[in-house]
C-alpha cells in the first residue's frame, strides 16, 4: 500500500525526469541533509560527504526516469545511491594507501640501478622522451585517463568515480588515447 507521501515523491522523481530543475532542487531540500549526515558519517570528511551527495544528485538528474515505484521507495533509492558512492569512495581511499603511486622517474631510476649497460640507459632514455612527447600530442582529456589508468594504476571504475566521468566515457577515451598514442608513437620512431 502507498501512502501519499511516496506517491508524491515518485510524482517528484517523474518531474525530474522530464528535466524540471525545480523538482530535483525540492528533493534535494527534502533529503539533502540526512543524506549528508550519512555520507559524512560514513567517509568521516566534510568534502568527501559533499562530493558524494552531489554525485547523488547528479545520477537522480541523469536517470530518473529508470526509476521504478514498485521495486523502491525514493528514499530508499537515494539512500543505496549514496550508500554504493560511499563504499567506492572508501575502496579507493584503501587502495590508495595500500598502493604506493610509483612515477616515470622512479622506474627510470630503477631500470638504471639494475643495468650496467649504458647503452640500455640510453635507449630507455630515448624511448622515455619518445613517450612522453607522444602523450603530449594526445587531447588533455586522453592524456588524464591514461595517466590515472598506466602511470597511477587505476581501474576504469576509479577514474571514473574519482572524476566524475561516465565509466563509458572514461573506456573510449582509453581506447582512443591508445590508438592515437600507437600512430604518433610509428611516426615519431620514422623521423
Amino acid at each position: 500500500m502507498t501512502t501519499q507521501t511516496e506517491t508524491d515523491q515518485a510524482a517528484l522523481i517523474a518531474r525530474i525526469a522530464q528535466q524540471d530543475e525545480s523538482a530535483l532542487s525540492e528533493l534535494y531540500d527534502r533529503y539533502g541533509k540526512i543524506l549528508y549526515a550519512v555520507a559524512f558519517k560514513m567517509l568521516g570528511t566534510v568534502e568527501e560527504a559533499e562530493e558524494t551527495v552531489l554525485d547523488v544528485f547528479h545520477q537522480v538528474w541523469r536517470t530518473a526516469q529508470r526509476y521504478d515505484a514498485t521495486k523502491a521507495r525514493v528514499d530508499t533509492w537515494l539512500f543505496m545511491q549514496l550508500r554504493s558512492r560511499a563504499i567506492d569512495k572508501l575502496r579507493i581511499r584503501e587502495r590508495m594507501t595500500r598502493t604506493p603511486i610509483v612515477s616515470l622517474d622512479a622506474v627510470e631510476q630503477e631500470a638504471r640501478s639494475l643495468s650496467v649497460d649504458p647503452s640500455e640507459e640510453i635507449i630507455f632514455s630515448e624511448r622515455r622522451t619518445l613517450i612522453q612527447t607522444a602523450i603530449r600530442e594526445l587531447p588533455p582529456e586522453q592524456q588524464q585517463v591514461l595517466e590515472l589508468a598506466y602511470f597511477q594504476g587505476w581501474s576504469h571504475t576509479e577514474i571514473s568515480t574519482q572524476t566524475g566521468i561516465p565509466l563509458g566515457t572514461i573506456k573510449t577515451r582509453i581506447r582512443l588515447g591508445l590508438t592515437k598514442l600507437r600512430g604518433v608513437l610509428a611516426s615519431l620512431r620514422e623521423s
